[in-house]
């Protein structure tokens, strides 16, 4: 299954140029960071993030500075908070520029 999972992003990132791929909120993609955890830890700890950016890379997202760190963070659909650290550059620049 493990290998399954790696060929079948290897596939996407063949078939749909970066460009057109969507816009992952994170600083590692989701395809990126799923493959890496997959090809690392195996095919359950790949579904596992798999289906945690699912639920966390979506529209609904606010981006805030903290008051008391002074840290941009992000609050996400889930209402889980990304740090600065994770956050994609665009999204960065988008909203704090």
């Amino acid at each position: 299954m493990r290998y399954l999972l790696l060929i079948s992003i290897e596939i996407f990132w063949k078939m749909v140029p970066e460009p057109k791929r969507p816009k992952c909120l994170y600083k590692t993609t989701c395809s990126r960071k799923i493959y890496t955890v997959t090809k690392d830890h195996g095919f359950i700890e790949g579904l596992k993030i798999a289906l945690y950016r699912f639920k966390t890379c979506r529209p609904g997202y606010s981006l805030f500075e903290n008051p008391v760190t002074g840290k941009k963070q992000m609050l996400l659909a889930d209402n889980s908070i990304l740090p600065e650290e994770l956050i994609a550059e665009r999204y960065l620049k988008k909203q704090f520029e």
